[in-house]
């Protein structure tokens, strides 16, 4: 199976369909959040998936490895 080289872009452009923080970009989500969703579950499909990857690229301090692709969104507007 290849990677999927969609999951960054996503994650600095794809916004929360649903709850709290409905309508917030992904990558902007608080990790109080992400670390509910770790507790009690991810929502299923690709939403899931993408959350959990958040998740995981926040806990472990990586949040540097979305940066370039946070510039690129924000010239972009």
């Amino acid at each position: 199976m290849q990677p999927d080289a969609n999951i960054l872009p996503d994650l600095v452009k794809m916004k929360m369909p649903f709850g709290k923080y409905k309508d917030t970009v992904l990558c902007y989500l608080p990790v109080s959040y992400l670390e509910w969703f770790a507790r009690e579950g991810f929502p299923p499909g690709r939403l899931g998936m993408l959350l959990a990857t958040l998740f995981e690229i926040k806990a472990n301090g990586l949040e540097y490895l979305l940066e370039p692709l946070k510039q690129q969104a924000r010239n972009r507007r």
